[in-house]
């Protein structure tokens, strides 16, 4: 499947959102956009990121996965080669950059394209190799949900300290997964003396593609039974769990938390206040490429039930019960859009939620979905929101 062809009239530029690649095609420079920031925090190298891209052909999907899996299978490759010989922090470093482009390998495959369940085992084997090699060893887990549904996830713990962890629990989006995570969140967390529980919600990574499991409206119930496996737990400090959502997971973030309160602190990175007005308004483009994500991610047959089962993510309708501290962020050009999060402050605000918001603007950067243009600044937030609320104090000697 190939893009609509346009007009090739703009060069790559940078704008208020980050850098663009090819201003004609949107889509495709945000999600090279989100590459080259999760090369900025290890999961890629810019220059191999700008190698690929110099080698597609715009709006060809086809060369989009071709050349994303040419540039992984060099960094496997050069894994392997360093793990015979010895060089562990070699071999760690570029499993983890092949897991991130194999991801980006598949963003735009169909659901039933076989090339997607290929790309997502080599997704997990990179990286599992790469959690084997990290210190203390990353977790392989799944979690029971009770319901004859199972979340993959894993669990990763700061190196020294305490044997008792303040944790995080965090899932990305609508196209998310805990293995995206791995690049974006342990850098910024386990360095302030915080574990982090990364998981496949339904409807994301493996939960999806393993167990075929699509996402649900009640989020509270995983994250419920995230919690429950985490008090099992004698390094994780029950009493101070946090949540974090990016994009879509940010309206289950903040659905989790209206209903757990074993949570003490959630964060929604990016989110959409009105998700079934903004697909309904997206309704008059039934063929558009999106669609075919979203019935895949909600288990439906059609654009219209796909709107219709969207009607119970309106966070207007569980928002205003959350009672510990919560965090919005948005960026000034998230693609999203900046009042959605404005309205989620302000209906919050208004029902005594303890909600705080952070814009990041272009002239700071972190302006783009997610922080995809500079994903560091906004984890330094995140994290240190996080262990403020978590009442976790930072150390000369931890830095």
């Amino acid at each position: 499947m190939n893009l609509p062809m346009l007009p090739a009239n703009q060069q790559p530029r940078y704008e208020g959102q980050g850098w663009t690649h090819w201003p004609d095609y949107p889509e495709l420079s945000l999600q090279f956009l989100r590459a080259l920031g999760a090369a900025q925090e290890g999961a890629g190298t810019i220059s191999e990121c700008f190698l690929a891209a110099s080698r597609m052909v715009p709006g060809d999907l086809e060369s989009w996965y071709q050349e994303w899996q040419r540039v992984a299978d060099v960094n496997v490759r050069r894994a392997c080669a360093a793990l015979a010989g010895g060089h562990l922090h070699t071999a760690k470093a570029n499993f983890l950059r092949a897991s991130s482009y194999y991801r980006s390998s598949e963003l735009f495959l169909a659901p039933n394209d076989s090339r997607r369940g290929e790309t997502f085992q080599k997704i997990l084997a990179n990286s599992h190799a790469y959690l084997g090699l990290i210190s203390p060893i990353g977790e392989i887990l799944s979690v029971d949900v009770g319901d004859g549904t199972t979340l993959d996830a894993y669990f990763l713990k700061p190196s020294s300290g305490a044997t008792c962890w303040p944790t995080i629990i965090c899932f990305g989006g609508l196209d998310g997964s805990k293995d995206e995570l791995l690049a974006k969140m342990p850098r910024y967390a386990l360095s302030r003396g915080m574990a982090l529980l990364l998981v496949d919600m339904p409807g994301q990574g493996g939960t999806l593609r393993r167990r075929f499991t699509v996402n649900r409206a009640d989020s509270e119930v995983p994250v419920g039974r995230c919690i429950d496996f985490l008090l099992t737990r004698a390094d994780v400090d029950g009493e101070r769990i946090a949540l974090y959502g990016a994009s879509m997971g940010g309206i289950y973030s903040a659905r989790a938390a209206s209903d757990e309160r074993r949570i003490k602190a959630v964060v929604s990175d990016s989110l959409t206040f009105d998700i079934h007005a903004e697909l309904q308004q997206r309704l008059s483009h039934p063929d558009a490429s999106m669609w075919m994500h979203l019935k895949w991610v909600y288990g439906c047959e059609t654009p219209q039930e796909v709107v219709e089962k969207s009607r119970d993510f309106r966070m207007s309708d569980f928002i205003g019960k959350i009672e510990c501290p919560y965090l919005i962020v948005q960026g000034e050009h998230d693609f999203l859009g900046l009042q959605t999060a404005l309205d989620a402050f302000h209906f919050a605000k208004t029902r005594a939620v303890p909600v705080e918001l952070k814009v990041f603007d272009a002239e700071e950067t972190g302006a783009s979905h997610c922080q995809a243009d500079n994903p560091a600044l906004g984890q330094e937030f995140i994290c240190d929101w996080v262990a403020e609320k978590l009442d976790i104090k930072q150390s000369i000697s931890a830095c």
